[in-house]
């Protein structure tokens, strides 16, 4: 268990990262706290830095100039006392130069004392000898010892590192001077100072500035959250009642609290979605009439076409009994009849679409079986025009939950308009499937269309070429019916087209109601999307919205389908 809890940290210290990069993008509170800190940071440490450089420097110079009138009083001192030695009749010198020594350690506080007789100086058996303390030695510099030796009447001093009782190295500093004993000699006296507890002080100091700067630094970063979440908060309620707003919920609204600047956003942001929803409660009453007009209409257009249409298959079978000029009008009411009865339909369908009321009748069917039903019924039209239909069936065999009459009214529109606008060449139908969906294509190599006009396929009443000879006739609604049965299936309906080299519808269903499609089992563009050169000048491309086998489009020249 324990190396399982160390795993889960482990693993949670490695998303820190990703956290924090995933916090400062979504995160206006969390970007600002940061920023706050990085920038109260940098301040702190650049005014620490100085505070430490200034109060070290001040602490220095003031031990110095204390050491220096230390060492100088000291020095005075034991010359008085030399100066004095005719009158107390002292008779030795190293007497005189003992109760030097004692002098000037008790005036300088300091027992590191050392002394050397000065440069020039002959020694004395019966004079005093040179002395040096421990602490001292290899400690004075020569260049210490010239300019003492060369300026008898000054005093000079020298930053040294001292020995310490543990071994280790303290800071102090050595002062330099002379003495004259009474028989005219001098003396080089050194003092040493030892500075361990100013640089104690400093430490404390450095200590309480870094404590007291990442303190300052957590109260700066507290009082920024406060503040900033003061302000973001209203934010993220006014960014949250937004999406639900465009998530459709128009009731949603924010609450509006004081009279500041943030008070008058949500009063202005609910005076908005007030707004907004009386205009699309407006549209959606517009859009219901609309539909509802739509369909009373072609509802109570039902009664009088079939009378016109009953009365008009009546003359047109006794069409051969009438002159030719009235066979001919027979003629033509017959077939504008038959046009107008399916444009009714496809009016109600629509309808029903934009109305929401279309319900699937969904049962197990499969796919190849129902492209071979809709090649069966186009085969008449198919020889008409002289094109070949062929089926291609590598998968597709086994049932999927499909409405078969709605899949079925797809297929046989898409093969309408490839053979309409196949020219007479071979029409290919290909079916397959994967673990995911089945996909059905049919693919044409007409005149194709532009890839602007491939964009608008599925378009209602849409058509590329109004003026172009249509066999079997159509209403300009049937592709977008198509889409919205695929779309209603859980499916997409796709076409590629380029000029010249044909068009490519492909139908992609999953095998289950509300699957998940990732990959159709067919490519779009096709395998054998070719650019084919040919003079369009001659050659407009035309295609229907309701029956035209789409062109490959420009986009499908640089290797891309265009999808609806």
């Amino acid at each position: 268990m324990g190396q399982g809890v160390s795993g889960i940290r482990l693993e949670n210290w490695r998303t820190w990262p990703a956290r924090a990069v995933r916090s400062w993008r979504r995160s206006l509170q969390f970007r600002t706290v940061v920023v706050t800190l990085a920038l109260s940071l940098f301040a702190l440490l650049i005014s620490s830095f100085y505070m430490a450089i200034t109060i070290g420097n001040d602490l220095f110079q003031s031990r110095v100039t204390q050491v220096q009138q230390d060492s100088a009083r000291a020095i005075e001192s034991a010359q008085n006392i030399l100066d004095s030695s005719g009158d107390t009749g002292r008779a030795s010198t190293q007497e005189l130069m003992g109760a030097a020594r004692e002098e000037i350690a008790r005036a300088s506080s300091s027992t590191m004392i050392a002394g050397y007789r000065a440069v020039g100086q002959e020694p004395s058996p019966t004079g005093p000898q040179d002395f040096e303390n421990v602490r001292l030695k290899d400690v004075v510099s020569d260049e210490l010892r010239r300019l003492v030796q060369n300026n008898p009447d000054e005093q000079w001093w020298q930053s040294v590192s001292l020995p310490a009782a543990n071994g280790s190295r303290v800071p102090g500093i050595v002062v330099g001077s002379q003495i004259t004993l009474p028989e005219g000699s001098r003396w080089e006296i050194y003092i040493g100072f030892d500075l361990s507890d100013t640089e104690q002080t400093l430490l404390f100091v450095q200590r309480t500035l870094l404590i007291g700067g990442l303190t300052l630094l957590l109260l700066v970063g507290a009082v920024a959250w406060v503040i900033v979440r003061l302000v973001a908060n209203p934010v993220r309620v006014a960014a949250d009642t937004s999406e639900r707003l465009a998530s459709g919920d128009l009731e949603v609204r924010i609450p509006v609290r004081g009279e500041d600047e943030l008070a008058t956003l949500a009063r202005s942001f609910n005076r908005m979605a007030d707004s907004l929803q009386s205009q699309i409660r407006e549209l959606a009453d517009l859009s219901q009439v609309q539909q509802r007009f739509v369909s009373d209409v072609s509802h109570e257009l039902r009664t009088p076409l079939t009378t016109i249409r009953l009365a008009g298959d009546v003359l047109y079978d006794q069409r051969s009994e009438f002159p030719s000029a009235t066979a001919r009008t027979a003629e033509l009411l017959h077939t504008q009849t038959q046009r107008f009865e399916v444009l009714l339909a496809d009016l109600l369908e629509i309808s029903r679409y934009d109305a929401g009321s279309v319900q699937l009748e969904i049962e197990p069917y499969s796919l190849v079986h129902l492209a071979e039903d809709s090649i069966e019924g186009m085969a008449s039209l198919a020889e008409q025009k002289g094109s070949d239909v062929r089926l291609v069936a590598p998968g597709g065999y086994s049932d999927v939950e499909i409405d078969p009459r709605r899949i079925r009214r797809v297929v046989r529109n898409l093969l309408g308009n490839a053979i309409e606008h196949g020219e007479g060449k071979p029409i290919v139908v290909t079916v397959d499937s994967n673990e995911q969906a089945v996909a059905l294509s049919v693919r044409d190599y007409g005149h194709g269309m532009t890839e602007q006009d491939a964009q608008r396929a599925f378009d209602r009443f849409w058509r590329a070429d109004p003026s172009r000879k249509r066999t079997i006739g159509g209403t300009g609604l049937g592709l977008a019916i198509a889409l919205e049965d695929a779309q209603l299936h859980g499916g997409s309906l796709e076409v590629w087209s380029q000029v010249g080299a044909g068009s490519c519808f492909r139908l992609t269903l999953p095998r289950l109601l509300g699957g998940e499609v990732t990959m159709s089992p067919l490519p779009l563009p096709p395998e054998d999307a070719e650019p084919i050169p040919v003079d369009t000048t001659d050659a407009p491309a035309s295609t229907s919205a309701d029956a035209s086998a789409e062109a490959p489009t420009d986009a499908a020249r640089n290797g891309k389908g265009v999808g609806v």
